[in-house]
């Protein structure tokens, strides 16, 4: 009877390990709507027909871009659509008539990573970053890490909020990732 057990044991064992599929399946909920732009932030801004305001622009710690010919544009907390429209609306203001405008996210800002890993530190974000991938930025977990969730810190309009995150949760650019020590 131990002997069938057994027998029976190995072979569910061994087609678990040729199955090869996937394990399970869920949505990821760190879907917090669409990205807001912040400090650090590089954003290429196209104003067509005109070669001197087209340009890659870096948003200062006051949440600002600095365009030639015009004061700084607030581009903190807006999204990339909501920024193409002040643009459009300033340059229509002081400039041209009819601006048309295009924007996108050239690069955005770093996350941070703090706790039981190799090597905390500051590092460039990468769309489409889990937690688990920026653990293995930081050079892994130490032996003393939790790896079944992180905490992170994240800006949620205006406000730092603290989450306890799944190690498959997506991470948002600008994000600090504590991973926590384990108890035993």
């Amino acid at each position: 009877m131990l002997r069938l057990l057994l027998t029976a044991f190995m072979a569910l064992a061994l087609q678990a390990c040729s199955a090869g599929g996937v394990i399970s399946e869920r949505p990821l909920a760190g879907n917090d709507g669409p990205y807001q732009l912040d400090s650090g932030d590089q954003v290429r801004v196209v104003v067509f027909g005109q070669e001197d305001l087209t340009g890659e622009y870096t948003i200062d710690g006051s949440g600002q871009i600095s365009m030639p010919l015009v004061n700084g544009i607030q581009a903190r907390g807006l999204t990339i659509q909501e920024l193409e429209a002040e643009v459009a609306r300033v340059l229509g203001e002081s400039l041209l008539r009819n601006p048309n405008v295009s924007a996108q996210v050239i690069s955005f800002r770093p996350f941070f990573i703090l706790g039981e890993v190799t090597q905390s530190g500051q590092y460039p974000y990468v769309n489409g970053m889990t937690a688990r991938t920026a653990v293995a930025i930081a050079g892994g977990f130490t032996y003393r890490a939790d790896q079944s969730y992180v905490r992170v810190t994240r800006k949620r309009d205006g406000k730092l909020i603290e989450l306890e995150l799944p190690m498959d949760e997506l991470i948002r650019p600008g994000d600090t990732i504590y991973v926590t020590e384990r108890y035993f």
